[in-house]
């Protein structure tokens, strides 16, 4: 039997939402306006609004329902710890089980001599950690001078004064004086919008190697580490070429600087392993976590540090720590999303099942005419879109135009897909099975076809000089 929530008419609950709750990443006034949509319940991989509209989540929430909606695991794990032991800190020598148990499970899952963990309550408050850590280590080892971390344009690793500054994304760096002091962006490795007459093979090269210039540039007695997402998920989901990562860390091995592999995203399964390093073959020093850690059901994050980092910096006093590190409901919760993540074989099922499918499933869309490209690497995937595939050209509407059209198409079509500029990405749930990716897939090629006609309709179809 459904269970059915009730609650205010939409518009009561759309005029409440405007008059007091400031969304993010949201012209708040411009949102007020047009009405928020107001989502009620969800199971699986579908939600359900307060209209009574169910909608295919093609985005995970926001990249992290791993596991998908509805288990009542996880709210019976949070109950039992609620009347445990609700709170207590990590501070002032004292720890307590939840934190000591995930500890040791994210020792065990992940890859190398990944071996301690350090935690926050996100992935912001996680690279804000990574910025202190890295700089800890060096002046612990009488090198204070390596303070520099070198980033990605376009990257994302967060919104909070550090992270936001690691990310590479210029509207964000436009407000609140970011980035912060010692924080450069090299290239991302976009060969499509990027690459001009290079291959992908040479364009990833030339990408990699632009790390090697600036470390040369700023003296490696300067930096302290390389921070960079195995996919740039936030980006527009970037897939890297093949000839990338390689080269990234030979020159992190040559140099002697630390690399931060951020899987806020990529982690817990996403990529078909249980993290895009194992993926891509990339050996970090440090590796960002948070989303697919709980699959969103309570707010956690943290830095898993390797054994000759960690060693340094037990010793001395890290000065650094949240209220909720290593909350002990938080952690009870995680520790059951990777229980049913590892009894439920839900990452063999992405290797094997659901990525396969979705890819053979995605890369079809290829032949639709405003799509220039199709990449995926397990099930998170991004089309770009262009008036002209074979010049892979942008439109010359503002950047994000087509985007949108497409967006709000998805969204009249009952599918929740996002969009970065001009290309649409997904990241849906471990659990989708092939029947709900052929729903995915019919409904997002329909809101493909509704794009082109409003495009064409308004004269949006040309390409920039």
């Amino acid at each position: 039997m459904t269970t059915i929530t009730n609650h205010m008419p939409t518009a009561e609950l759309q005029a409440l939402d405007a008059a007091h709750h400031m969304h993010p990443f949201t012209h708040n006034d411009s949102l007020a306006e047009k009405g928020v949509r107001v989502i009620t319940r969800a199971r699986g991989v579908y939600l359900t609004d307060s209209d009574g509209h169910e909608l295919l989540d093609a985005m995970a929430g926001l990249w992290c329902v791993n596991i998908g909606y509805g288990r009542r695991e996880l709210a019976e794990a949070a109950a039992r710890q609620m009347q445990e032991l609700p709170y207590y800190n990590t501070f002032f020598q004292t720890t307590h089980t939840p934190a000591i148990a995930l500890a040791q499970k994210l020792a065990e899952r992940a890859p190398g001599d990944l071996n301690h963990v350090f935690f926050a309550s996100s992935g912001s408050e996680a690279n804000d950690t990574n910025i202190r850590l890295v700089r800890t280590y060096w002046d612990a080892l009488g090198k204070p001078s390596k303070k520099t971390i070198i980033s990605r344009m376009n990257a994302y690793h967060g919104s909070s004064v550090g992270s936001g500054s690691l990310g590479g994304m210029a509207f964000m760096h436009a407000q609140g004086g970011l980035p912060i002091p010692d924080v450069v962006h090299i290239g991302q490795p976009h060969w499509w919008a990027e690459g001009g007459d290079m291959t992908p093979e040479e364009f990833g090269l030339a990408r990699a190697r632009e790390l090697e210039t600036m470390i040369e540039t700023l003296g490696e007695d300067n930096v302290a580490a390389f921070i960079a997402e195995p996919v740039q998920g936030a980006g527009g989901v970037i897939v890297p070429p093949d000839s990338y990562w390689p080269e990234i860390q030979r020159i992190c091995d040559k140099y002697e600087i630390l690399l931060i592999a951020d899987e806020v995203i990529c982690g817990f399964g996403r990529t078909g392993n249980w993290f895009g390093s194992q993926t891509l073959n990339i050996r970090p020093d440090i590796m960002t976590i948070a989303k697919g850690l709980s699959s969103g059901y309570q707010p956690i994050g943290g830095s898993i540090v390797s054994d000759a980092v960690a060693e340094v910096i037990a010793q001395v006093e890290f000065a650094h720590g949240y209220t909720y590190s290593g909350h002990p409901v938080a952690a009870a919760v995680a520790l059951e999303n990777l229980r049913i993540l590892e009894e439920e074989n839900i990452v063999g099922h992405v290797r094997d099942v659901a990525a396969p499918y979705m890819k053979t499933a995605w890369e079809s869309l290829q032949d639709h005419p405003l799509v220039g490209e199709t990449r995926i690497v397990g099930l998170m995937g991004s089309l770009a879109l262009t008036p002209h595939k074979a010049s892979r050209a942008k439109f010359a509407a503002e950047a994000g135009t087509a985007g949108l059209i497409c967006r709000e198409a998805c969204f009249a079509n009952n599918l929740v897909m996002r969009h970065v500029g001009d290309r649409m990405i997904i990241s849906p749930p471990l659990i989708i099975q092939p029947e709900d990716i052929d729903k995915l897939i019919a409904r997002a090629r329909a809101a493909l076809d509704i794009c082109h006609a409003e495009l064409k309709a308004q004269g949006l179809l040309k390409a920039a000089s």
